[in-house]
């Protein structure tokens, strides 16, 4: 089955819970740390396309609306408490990056950016594991 790039109109889900399978999402500091991340993405070779801003308000809008509705059999799991993770992420100012990363390489590269720039949250969606990077 084949990796989908993700838009800012999608929001992939699994039992509620966010779940953009073959992404990266990072979060830095603030909105302008993680803009310059992104810039550092393009130039280490990420396309456009591959690389998403959301700033802390979108971030804390998509938990707000995600959380009340995520399933309660998640609502035990590890993806819920990533969401709440999020949110409160979100609540203290840091900005957001969703990276198209389908395979080791891209990972390798996004995670070099983040470490180098502080990021403070980075987790990989795989089909039927969530990955905590840092």
């Amino acid at each position: 089955m084949a990796i989908k790039r993700m838009t800012k109109a999608d929001r992939p889900q699994s039992l509620g819970t966010y779940n953009p399978v073959g992404h990266v999402l990072l979060a830095f500091p603030d909105d302008e740390i993680a803009q310059q991340a992104r810039q550092a993405l393009f130039d280490a070779g990420f396309d456009e396309e591959d690389v998403l801003f959301y700033s802390h308000e979108e971030e804390r809008e998509q938990m707000d609306a995600m959380l009340p509705r995520a399933s309660q059999l998640a609502g035990f799991g590890y993806e819920v408490t990533l969401m709440r993770r999020y949110r409160q992420l979100a609540d203290e100012g840091c900005g957001w990056l969703l990276v198209y990363a389908p395979d080791g390489p891209h990972t390798d590269r996004a995670m070099d950016i983040a470490r180098h720039l502080g990021a403070r949250s980075a987790v990989k969606y795989h089909w039927l594991v969530v990955e905590d990077l840092l």
